[in-house]
């Protein structure tokens, strides 16, 4: 076979050139919290939240929902400046809980808001499968005319036994027809999926590639599953710490690889790792690595391998 043209140079379909090919100058990721919650923490259908979840484990310091989001936009842009000296566009990201968990009306009045923040050219709205439904899609498919609008559904695992043991109170066919929906209005679809989660093999997180594959994903997150402080997953850790195969950073990484090699190079990888600040972390410990270090070290093992993303994949 042989090795796909992906810019760059690069053995994957990198998120990096994916923002380059789309907006064509530098555009920032700006967080926000709404103060949306989930309906797996507010009984609707189940309570406690997803075992792995800790918010405050990667929400940035300005993202307080007590404060507007125009205000959190506008203190994100300082946040960054620092960093990013020329002038860039802006995406709000909508990150905190399932932001699509609440009626139409309020969820026209928090994205109306944050696309009239200047600089804003779109959004990115993490939810669940089941916080949406045909009045919501029809809503940001009219926004997705003119802005950038792309929906990241926590998917975490295909498998409803593990859906159901990490509580997250939704089955994979409700994250199929959720993204099979989206994508059918042409507004663009995300995913996560988390690598260790209690009861998976290795064997089980492969076959995952080939069933992500046959979705219309315009991009995909994977994480390496971390047990934080302050969540059941944590006390459940205490308790049955055989019940998990941790990766180190090492097996990690060889897992990721041979999960590219059958993922469709047509789905935009937009992180290998997942990244919390050490303190909150229980396992595994990986020590100081940071993910863009993780990222190319994948890369070099792509290389030295003298593979890539969708080698193995059947169409």
């Amino acid at each position: 076979m042989i090795l796909p043209v992906f810019p760059r140079g690069k053995r994957y379909n990198s998120y990096n050139e994916y923002f380059k090919r789309t907006f064509g100058s530098r555009v920032q990721k700006l967080s926000v919290d709404a103060g949306f919650t989930c309906p797996n923490r507010d009984g609707t259908v189940a309570s406690g939240g997803c075992t792995y979840c800790n918010n405050d484990a990667f929400n940035p310091s300005y993202c307080q929902p007590n404060k507007t989001v125009t205000m959190q936009l506008e203190e994100g842009k300082q946040f960054h400046a620092w960093r990013y000296r020329r002038a860039v566009n802006y995406l709000a990201y909508f990150q905190a809980f399932s932001n699509t968990y609440a009626p139409l009306p309020k969820l026209r009045e928090l994205y109306d808001e944050a696309l009239a923040v200047p600089g804003v050219i779109g959004l990115v709205i993490g939810t669940r499968p089941d916080c949406v439904d045909e009045e919501k899609l029809d809503y940001f498919a009219t926004l997705a005319e003119k802005y950038y609008i792309i929906i990241e559904y926590g998917i975490e695992s295909c498998y409803d036994q593990t859906l159901c043991k990490i509580n997250r109170g939704h089955s994979f066919e409700e994250a199929v027809k959720a993204v099979k929906a989206t994508a059918q209005r042409g507004i663009r679809v995300g995913a996560h999926l988390i690598f260790g989660l209690p009861g998976e093999t290795r064997d089980m997180i492969l076959n995952e590639a080939d069933i992500i594959s046959a979705l219309p994903l315009t991009t995909i997150k994977l994480h390496q599953l971390q047990v934080i402080h302050g969540t059941n997953m944590e006390l459940d850790y205490a308790e049955h710490p055989r019940h998990y195969q941790l990766y180190d950073a090492e097996g990690y990484m060889k897992l990721v690889v041979d999960f590219l090699e059958r993922l469709n190079p047509e789905i935009v990888v937009e992180r290998f790792s997942g990244e919390a600040p050490p303190h909150y972390v229980v396992a595994p410990d990986w020590g100081l690595q940071r993910a863009d270090e993780i990222a190319r070290a994948i890369e070099k093992k792509l290389e030295e391998r003298k593979t890539w993303q969708g080698r193995l994949f059947n169409c």
